[in-house]
């Protein structure tokens, strides 16, 4: 008889979400949806504050990843200023913006998804935790808490705050980098490169357990977005958008933030609050695409730095053009670590870093502006109207969970479909529906906007309303 599977919430995220899975008579999985539970309100919190506060207040979305908020959020406000900010500022925002990178991407591979990878995905859910890897492999933990370490104290060293710093304002920075601090980062860098290295060699050699895995992880085809610069190097902070479809070939490019609702859709579901972005000339669901890590790695044609340059190479060796295995997401983050640290090492090297002029100013010149910026999990695009006052009267926020909110749905069915058999539930096959979820990374606080904590709880219900199997975490 057919049944219906409630994970509730999916775990080891950041924020609450729950999947439903509903099976026909034989137990095959035929439907699955991945809710998002939270609502979602910043666009309406903001309506009549003052344009140039959006930075410090959007940045209130999201403790993970603030620092992409206050660069998008800038960025349109600049759009609204219409100036053009200072060399500088814009490599030290280049620099904070990668720091937040990387400690966004540690925290994913090392806190959230590195027990599934070294205990296995079967593990005893008491033990599949960060703790579980530090008694197991001390090392890797290690790592991961000092790649982690590595990029908040940077952003601290710049913003003065680790979460939420109000550094990044409308026009610029507030405040120049000075040669202590650039020294301090400087400093650390040589252990940043030993762990980020240490951790991609592990990773290479344990991928090989997880062929199933990579082969059922929401891997099919798609378009990718992202951003790229001119020389089609991957950018995070400034550069213009490139989508790609699923063999490779551009669809678009050099589409700036103010083109984007012109090119780009946002559909709804009944079951979730989470939009589906879309590409408008293919319709929904044709037009879904993903965005993250491996949106960027599948987009750019080099990384612009040695190492990641060299670790792309063997990447792009997994697959005869795009890579769509989801699993991969996990060694794209990596590469993308080794990235930041490689760049932030560059632009410290900038004759002009220490540069006092950091700011540009000016009042409204424009009733309307957009701005993007690559966040740790993909695309993050802010879009502000304000009256002839300076006033929000308008805003949209197209977050890069969002945008994979397509691919993680039909990845959770592949994956259901996989692992999930019959009427007895086990740990490890509904470990591997949420561990898809984990791939992508997805911040639900981003594209929700919510607090609180929900309890799990998981039952297997027959359509009589007997409980067939029940557990409670």
């Amino acid at each position: 008889m057919s049944q219906t599977i409630v994970i509730d919430p999916v775990t080891r995220l950041e924020g609450h979400g729950k999947i439903t899975l509903k099976t026909d008579d034989q137990g095959n999985v035929q439907e699955a949806f991945f809710h998002v539970t939270q609502v979602r309100g910043f666009e309406k919190f903001n309506e009549g504050r003052p344009f140039y506060e959006m930075p410090a207040l959007m940045a209130r979305i999201c403790g993970i990843c603030p620092v992409s908020h206050l660069v998008a959020s800038a960025k349109a406000c600049e759009a609204i200023m219409a100036v053009e900010i200072p060399h500088t500022a814009a490599q030290l925002r280049r620099i904070i913006n990668l720091a937040q990178t990387i400690q966004s991407h540690a925290l994913s591979f090392f806190y959230l998804s590195s027990p599934d990878l070294l205990l296995g995905m079967d593990a005893d859910p008491a033990e599949r935790n960060l703790f579980g890897v530090a008694k197991a492999k001390p090392e890797l933990a290690l790592a991961g808490v000092a790649l982690r370490r590595f990029g908040q104290h940077i952003i601290e060293l710049l913003g003065r705050k680790r979460i939420h710093p109000g550094w990044i304002i409308p026009g610029g920075v507030t405040e120049p980098l000075d040669a202590a601090k650039r020294d301090e980062i400087l400093g650390m860098i040589p252990q940043a490169y030993g762990n980020v290295q240490y951790a991609l060699a592990w990773y290479k050699k344990i991928a090989e357990k997880f062929k199933d895995e990579i082969e059922n992880f929401a891997n099919f085809p798609t378009m990718f977005l992202g951003l790229v610069n001119d020389d089609d190097s991957i950018e995070f902070t400034d550069g213009a958008l490139r989508l790609i479809d699923a063999t490779g070939n551009t669809v678009l490019d050099k589409v700036t933030a103010d083109q984007f609702d012109h090119h780009f859709g946002e559909a709804v579901e009944p079951y979730t609050y989470m939009k589906f972005p879309y590409y408008k000339p293919l319709g929904y669901p044709g037009g879904s695409y993903r965005v993250g890590p491996l949106a960027r790695l599948n987009i750019a044609s080099k990384m612009g730095t040695p190492l990641a340059g060299k670790e792309l190479v063997e990447f792009k060796q997994l697959a005869k053009g795009p890579v769509h295995g989801s699993f991969h997401y996990h060694h794209a983050r990596l590469i993308e670590v080794l990235y930041g640290i490689e760049m932030i090492e560059r632009i410290l090297a900038d004759p002009q870093i220490l540069d006092p002029h950091v700011r540009a100013t000016a009042g409204v010149n424009r009733l309307e502006g957009a701005g993007v910026a690559e966040a740790p999990r993909g695309t993050l695009m802010h879009h502000y109207k304000v009256d002839e006052y300076g006033k929000m009267v308008w805003a949209n926020l197209v977050i890069a969970t969002g945008q994979n909110n397509h691919a993680m749905n039909r990845g959770v069915l592949n994956a259901a479909q996989r692992f999930v058999k019959g009427s007895k539930l086990e740990q490890g096959m509904l470990n591997r529906v949420e561990a898809v979820i984990r791939t992508f990374d997805p911040c639900l606080s981003c594209s929700t906007h919510a607090f609180g904590q929900m309890p799990l709880s998981i039952e297997l219900v027959a359509p009589s309303g007997e409980i067939l199997d029940e557990v409670h975490r």
